[in-house]
């Protein structure tokens, strides 16, 4: 099982967006791609955005960041 939740990095996620506006993430689906894609980006070279990651895997890593703020989940509207 993943820590933290799902429904946590979604409030994460979501933090920034202000009352009446659509949310960034409304599915767990989302979650799931956005840390898959990071996971694959750590994989090929990029640089990790956190501390202590030795020893962890590329998906693990990829939610870590999420939970901390270090990456962003934008829409295809905004690439």
């Amino acid at each position: 099982m993943l820590h933290p939740s799902y429904m946590d990095l979604m409030k994460v996620v979501n933090s920034g967006v202000e009352e009446g506006q659509e949310k960034v993430v409304s599915s767990r689906y989302s979650i799931v791609m956005a840390t898959a894609k990071r996971a694959r980006q750590i994989i090929a070279g990029d640089d990790v955005l956190v501390a202590d990651s030795k020893g962890k895997k590329p998906l693990s890593i990829a939610v870590e960041e999420l939970e901390q703020g270090k990456i962003h989940i934008i829409s295809d509207d905004e690439e």
